[in-house]
């Protein structure tokens, strides 16, 4: 295999990751060919009429890797970066999440390529419903399930829900995140920060550390972020950085993340928040914490960087945050890599209990969403460290090992292989 380089785009830098599992297991070319390829891609044109009248078209995607263990299931991103081969890459990490954490799902993506904080809400309301008009003939609660990304949220998914049922009667098992007064699971908003959390308290025992000892920055203060600071904080980690698209800060005894959420609910931003020292995100990265939590897009750890990182323990809280050639500096450096597929998996587990309540008809209250969550992640942490152990590899080529093991046996049990 070639040696990977920054210059790699997203889905050529996940599929790296696939081909070195496929090359430890000894996978078949044709089975390679099979689980690194998408099944479908759709790309259509997604027209707005913007408030003052003016047309826009933008370009919408949604890309079904593999199903092979069930109906797809990916969010929906909204982002001028959601590109094809953005996309592509991400449908091919929710196949491996589903599958390592042992979910009945494929893995599929959609985006739309715009920036939504540029459209108002009425704008973005029509520009979903057309989105969904466009792809709604492969999706479905047991074909493709949506789901809340990057730029999308609970109310997106009650447009694509209604826009749905409006066309093929009323379902709210066709998207996840949803509201909870339409349908949707307490503790999904939180469950991306709060499984990344959860993964990182398995390690931390395993290494017989204790958090109330570990520094933790955050990059990215979003959903994601935002939620992993706040129940880092709970658990009583010291996180005393976090940052955002406006800029970052520093507080080395600990953020007041009380203080910090008041203050963006001002000023949109972390940046500024008193008592604080400014930090921008680069200097984030490179702060002497215990634990880096990457929370925000993909690839901002890599080659040129790798060095400045001093943390001992990465929690990929984003999707393909550390670039194929960082990622191994990191490797032969001893830096322990909670990989992305495990450590962002919180969101999809609970979709999946979403999706099981609207089945099923019956709401599960927050004890029973968080101890499941929990359950679910202990078990695939456990099974990764289980690989590694046997294999003698890293965390991330346990998970793709663990992950391509099980797809390709679903796929021979079905006949696809």
């Amino acid at each position: 295999m070639a040696e990977p380089h920054d210059e790699m785009t997203p889905f050529e830098a996940v599929t790296f990751f696939f081909h070195e599992a496929a090359d430890a297991a000894d996978v078949d070319d044709a089975t390679r060919e099979i689980l690194s390829g998408t099944y479908r891609e759709v790309r259509v044109q997604v027209p707005l009429r913007r408030d003052n009248g003016e047309k826009h078209v933008f370009y919408g995607y949604r890309v079904q890797h593999n199903g092979a263990r069930g109906p797809y299931k990916g969010g929906v991103r909204y982002d001028l970066s959601a590109d094809l081969d953005e996309t592509r890459a991400l449908a091919s990490l929710m196949t491996w999440k589903t599958a390592l954490v042992d979910l009945p799902f494929g893995g599929a993506k959609g985006g739309v390529q715009v920036d939504p904080r540029s459209l108002s809400s009425p704008e973005l309301e029509r520009l979903t419903r057309r989105y969904m008009s466009q792809v709604s003939y492969i999706v479905g609660a047991h074909r493709d399930i949506m789901a809340p990304d990057m730029g999308t949220n609970a109310q997106t998914m009650a447009w694509m829900m209604d826009a749905w049922g409006q066309k093929a009667g009323h379902d709210p098992a066709i998207v996840t995140g949803k509201p909870i007064a339409l349908g949707g699971s307490v503790g999904r908003e939180a469950a991306t920060g709060r499984g990344a959390i959860m993964v990182l308290d398995e390690a931390v025992r395993d290494a017989g550390r204790e958090r109330g000892d570990l520094t933790i920055a955050v990059q990215g203060f979003g959903n994601v972020g935002s939620w992993a600071a706040r129940i880092a904080v709970e658990d009583g980690y010291r996180v005393v950085a976090v940052s955002d698209i406006g800029g970052g800060i520093y507080v080395g005894s600990g953020l007041d993340l009380e203080a910090v959420d008041r203050h963006v609910e001002e000023a949109g931003t972390v940046a500024g928040c008193p008592g604080t020292e400014p930090l921008d995100s680069g200097e984030l990265l490179s702060l002497d914490v215990d634990v880096l939590i990457p929370a925000a897009l993909g690839g901002v750890i890599t080659k040129s960087n790798v060095d400045d990182i001093r943390a001992d323990v990465i929690v990929e809280a984003a999707n393909h945050p550390v670039t194929p050639a960082a990622d191994h500096v990191l490797r032969d450096r001893g830096v322990e890599v909670i990989p992305d597929v495990l450590a962002n998996a919180g969101g999809v587990t609970v979709s999946y209990f979403e999706w099981t309540q609207n089945i099923q008809q019956f709401h599960w209250d927050a004890d029973r969403v968080n101890a499941e969550l929990r359950k679910r992640l202990r078990r695939g942490y456990r099974t990764l460290l289980d690989f590694a152990d046997s294999a003698g590899c890293d965390l991330r080529r346990a998970a793709f090992g663990v992950a391509v093991d099980r797809v390709a046996e679903a796929a021979r049990l079905r006949g696809y292989l």
